[in-house]
């Protein structure tokens, strides 16, 4: 059906590219671009029959994104590189007039922040062009935005409490290691904690509040309560929620290792001097830990990624919780890929799907609660990430009364 660019060959670019080349009537074209060619190459060739090309590109710079867009004419740019590369990369879709997507909103490389103002911002630009951008289509954010919506079309007339719970119960069998790109990760955990309460952000310390919740399949995990990008859209575009949180698992020997990271200053993104140059002490660690795409092979256990919501359905109190479970096993059957890459690149290769076939079809910028999700939800379990979910059950959260 068309062409589409695919900017990141990490564990969720493989992931999105084998997903991709799986339904060649969609995508009959890919090219796969990297700072680093030899990494797309090598993802290229291990896709036997798949009509992939690969190029080089350093996605900091818009024109050199532009002038490859120009060159391949895609549909579509699915945009799987790092945060900081968001705004360039958008830049160039809105030179070319070429559809945008991504997995995570932009965070400036500086300031451990991340929020959606500045992509945002392109909404009038994007409509002009008439072109669209769909922001953060992954898992979390991405599919737990469509769990939302789908819930609000089929299963209340106002939602007012959200827990997105997230929990990872896989071994890989390393000292210490993240499941996406570290350098993304620790910055994330490591800045102060935020959710949303009574229409105002409450501001809470790194890991301050953590209590066990019982996952499907999995049992009780201790989960930490963290900021996460979905909760900002989410309370726009829903405002009936009066309370909205994120929660995360963590396993005590990651946490150790964390603390001890951090009280060295190895989580520092303030450059030092050493040897005479500037470093950046987590960009040194990132280094030095393994690649995320690296832990597939040997990778065991499971993910299990859902959303507990409290609201109104004619008039009555009702609960919702709606969840997937991802084998991080079948993940690797599937596309040689631990869970956490998998989880990520399967709702992007679908949004990416269903904005080619014009299903999702507006100009500007939108998140994903913003879309239709009945077609999301109806092919997403085909593509390997089936959703379960149960209707009036007991929480494990506290409400008010």
């Amino acid at each position: 059906m068309g062409k589409v660019l695919i900017i990141g060959a990490g564990g969720v670019g493989n992931v999105v590219v084998r997903k991709c080349a799986s339904v060649p009537e969609v995508f009959s074209e890919i090219m796969l671009a990297s700072r680093t060619k030899s990494k797309c190459d090598a993802i290229a060739n291990d896709i036997p029959g798949a009509n992939i090309k690969t190029a080089q590109v350093d996605a900091d710079d818009a024109k050199q994104v532009a002038d490859l867009i120009r060159s391949f004419q895609p549909e579509l740019v699915i945009n799987v590189a790092l945060p900081y590369q968001d705004l360039p990369i958008m830049d160039a879709c809105l030179e070319t007039g070429v559809n945008y997507l991504d997995t995570a909103n932009y965070e400036p490389k500086d300031v451990a922040k991340f929020e959606y103002s500045w992509q945002w911002a392109y909404q009038e630009r994007f409509k002009a062009k008439g072109i669209m951008a769909l922001l953060g289509c992954g898992f979390d954010p991405g599919q737990t935005q469509i769990y939302v919506a789908h819930a609000a079309k089929h299963h209340f007339d106002e939602i007012h409490y959200i827990d997105i719970v997230d929990c990872n119960a896989g071994d890989h069998g390393q000292a210490f290691a993240t499941n996406f790109n570290p350098e993304i990760n620790i910055r994330e955990i490591t800045q102060k904690g935020k959710y949303w309460e009574n229409g105002e952000w409450v501001e809470i310390d790194p890991m301050s509040i953590h209590k066990p919740i019982d996952y499907p399949n999995i049992g009780p995990k201790e989960s930490y309560l963290l900021y996460h990008e979905e909760l900002e859209s989410l309370v726009k575009n829903f405002p009936s929620i009066k309370r909205a949180r994120f929660w995360m698992t963590f396993g005590q020997q990651y946490i150790t290792h964390l603390q001890v990271l951090q009280n060295v200053g190895m989580t520092s993104i303030e450059p030092i001097k050493f040897n005479g140059q500037d470093i950046i002490p987590l960009e040194f660690l990132k280094a030095l830990l393994p690649e995320p795409g690296s832990l597939g092979e040997n990778y065991t256990g499971e993910t299990s990624i859902g959303i507990h919501m409290k609201g109104i359905k004619n008039g009555q109190e009702k609960t919702y919780y709606i969840w997937n479970n991802c084998l991080h096993q079948d993940a690797y059957k599937d596309a040689k890929a631990q869970g956490v890459s998998y989880t990520t690149g399967v709702p992007a290769m679908l949004g990416a799907k269903l904005m080619m076939e014009g299903v999702w079809s507006q100009a500007g910028v939108y998140n994903c609660e913003e879309m239709d999700p009945d077609p999301f939800m109806a092919q997403i379990g085909k593509y390997g990430l089936p959703w379960q979910e149960a209707v009036n059950i007991d929480l494990p959260h506290e409400y008010p009364a």
